[in-house]
Formats: structure tokens, C-alpha cells, sequence
């Protein structure tokens, strides 16, 4: 059983917090090299290296994650590596996208729900979502 869940509403602005800092950044960049606000293959890398190399090397927080309190750890306690959060970003998003966005809506209500807090992303990658700094 997972160690001090973050709950729905912290995982939340966590996420908030990591579009604000990257998004903006990312859309600025984007408009100096392309002249548009909307993203390009150079800004959607930067973006998916952010998501999923920063919890790998940092204990499983990202700078939004860190200010709301919570990191992703595995479901033994370790810090995800790449082979995890791979699983937990490409397939778990792979699932949203292929669901059009059904299984996002279901995965909020699991982490809203259930008492261990692990949306369908995850599951997947054997994750969950907590509010203990790291050892």
C-alpha cells in the first residue's frame, strides 16, 4: 500500500504549477523561432524531456510538483527511473489519447477516489503519487 498518497487536488496544481513554468517559457520560445505560440517539434521535445527526465533526476519531482508538496515514486518506495516514467508518460498518454480522453476523465476520478490515489497512468507504470520527501 502506497506511503502518503497525494491526493487529487495537489497532484492537480502540481501539474498547474508545471504548465504555467514550462508552458510559458515553451510558448515564448516557440514564438521567437516559428513566429507562433502553438509549438513546435523543438518545443514539444524540450517539453517532453522536462516531464520526463527531471523526476528521474530528481526524485521524482518536477518544479511543480515540488512547490505543491508531492513526487512520483514506485510502488516500493524507489525513484522512478527512465524505463518508468517512459511507461508512465508515453503509454499512459498513449491510453488517454487512443480512450479520446475517457481514460483521463476516469483516471482523475481514481486518484479522486480511491484510497491509494493512483490514476490509470500509474497502474501502468507502477507508480503512485506522494507526499514524503525522499529518504
Amino acid at each position: 500500500m502506497p506511503h502518503y498518497p497525494g491526493g487529487f487536488w495537489r497532484r492537480l496544481l502540481g501539474n498547474l504549477l508545471d504548465a504555467l513554468i514550462v508552458g510559458i517559457p515553451l510558448a515564448i520560445l516557440s514564438l521567437l523561432l516559428t513566429g507562433h505560440t502553438d509549438g513546435n517539434t523543438f518545443t514539444n521535445l524540450l517539453s517532453f524531456l522536462y516531464y520526463l527526465l527531471l523526476p528521474v533526476l530528481w526524485a521524482g519531482y518536477t518544479v511543480g510538483k515540488r512547490i505543491a508538496g508531492v513526487r512520483i515514486v514506485k510502488l516500493n518506495g524507489e525513484n522512478p527511473g527512465i524505463g518508468t516514467m517512459l511507461l508512465r508518460i508515453v503509454v499512459g498518454g498513449l491510453v488517454y489519447i487512443v480512450t479520446l480522453g475517457i481514460g483521463l476523465i476516469i483516471s482523475a476520478f481514481m486518484i479522486g477516489l480511491r484510497d491509494d490515489k493512483r490514476g490509470l497512468h500509474d497502474l501502468i507504470a507502477g507508480t503512485y503519487v506522494t507526499t514524503e520527501p525522499p529518504q
